[in-house]
């Protein structure tokens, strides 16, 4: 440890500062579902939807219990199954893939831009097969990706589109709110997220009807009326306790997300070291930055520095989805996708929360400016 290294680390992310701030409010939620014992979807989990849906501008939400069984919902709901194909982009968490194998259809990826590192829209005609029912885009990082040029591609090979919004609650594309542009937009509620549960959770927003039913039915075991299944469904419900969390949580989102942004302008304007590179923000993308993800030459060196200034980073993800072991069978290799691949090589998370303290941001911005 350097001499001059400060006594306190500045993580990449404290759960604790905000759990603090709302730890009453949380607990008496607690309270009232201990007294109902509805730790099984119930009351909470149906105001945290109408309250969702209400954020996002859709019609219906549906809360389940992570967002990964959210991507996989949304394929049944579509019809996608084996057979299928799914074009999904290659610079994102697993979780995008195991939503398309786990309905039994292919992933098949496409590469990033290489200056928003969002799904580069360009691609996704080159990927389309006989087979190829829906793309998935993914808000990486919570910034927006190009949804008219996505829609576009979609429209055109009359494909369906899914959001994956798990990093994007309140971000905006073009002034409207993420997850209502497509058929459906899927959301992760895990802890870590800007807006998370006490617990695992996860949702589906929509603007139809069809699907709302049909995703309250797989959710509950592929039924409607207790003990009478319609179909093969899935335990995936969201518990009471996440719900009353998030409901919570909801109210401050708003103000939470403006901090994060705040924290990205300083950022943005401050850093200005040559050798590390942003993530390049569009006029018409409002992020709300989940992550704040910066590219340098050398990661290793560029880690080891910010540590010995008492900066504690992160990485998202350092290996694609496509070149990951999960997936040699579809017969990927290195150079497939470079910019996905640079990205994973050279990616560094800084520290990113709302709780950050305008003097620990101007520790992040001067050890960032100072590495040679």
């Amino acid at each position: 440890m350097a001499d001059n290294q400060p006594a306190e680390m500045i993580p990449c992310l404290d759960l604790k500062r905000q759990h603090a701030s709302v730890r009453n409010e949380i607990f008496s939620a607690f309270e009232e579902v201990y007294a109902q014992t509805a730790f099984s979807g119930g009351p909470w989990v149906e105001r945290f939807e109408k309250e969702f849906a209400a954020f996002t501008g859709t019609p219906y939400a549906v809360g389940v219990n992570n967002g990964t069984t959210a991507l996989h919902l949304a394929m049944l709901a579509l019809g996608i199954g084996p057979g299928d194909e799914v074009i999904i982009p290659a610079n994102t968490f697993i979780a995008t893939a195991w939503g398309v194998s786990h309905a039994g259809a292919t992933p098949v990826f496409v590469d990033c831009r290489h200056d928003t590192w969002e799904m580069d829209a360009g691609q996704i005609a080159a990927a389309i097969t006989p087979r190829t029912r829906a793309v998935i885009g993914v808000h990486l990082y919570g910034q927006p990706f190009d949804v008219d040029a996505v829609l576009h591609v979609c429209r055109e090979h009359n494909l369906f589109l899914v959001e994956d919004a798990a990093q994007a609650q309140g971000a905006r594309y073009k002034g409207q709110r993420a997850g209502g542009f497509g058929e459906l937009a899927c959301y992760s509620f895990y802890p870590g997220k800007n807006l998370g549960a006490c617990g695992e959770a996860g949702g589906i927003t929509t603007r139809h009807e069809v699907y709302d039913r049909h995703l309250r039915s797989l959710r509950n075991h592929g039924s409607t009326v207790r003990y009478y299944h319609d179909e093969i469904g899935y335990n995936y419900r969201m518990g009471g306790l996440e719900g009353a969390s998030l409901s919570v949580k909801l109210k401050y989102l708003e103000a939470w997300n403006n901090r994060r942004r705040a924290i990205a302008a300083r950022y943005h304007e401050e850093m200005i070291n040559t050798d590390v590179r942003l993530q390049a923000q569009p006029e018409w993308a409002e992020s709300i930055y989940h992550l704040f993800v910066v590219t340098v030459q050398d990661r290793d060196r560029f880690i080891t520095h910010l540590q010995a200034r008492g900066i504690q980073p992160a990485l998202h993800y350092p290996v694609p989805c496509h070149l990951q072991k999960a997936y040699l069978h579809l017969g990927h290799k290195p150079g497939d996708f470079p910019n996905s691949e640079y990205l994973a090589a050279h990616c560094v998370s800084l520290p990113m929360f709302a709780e950050l303290t305008d003097d620990e941001v101007q520790r992040v911005i001067d050890a960032v400016n100072a590495y040679t």
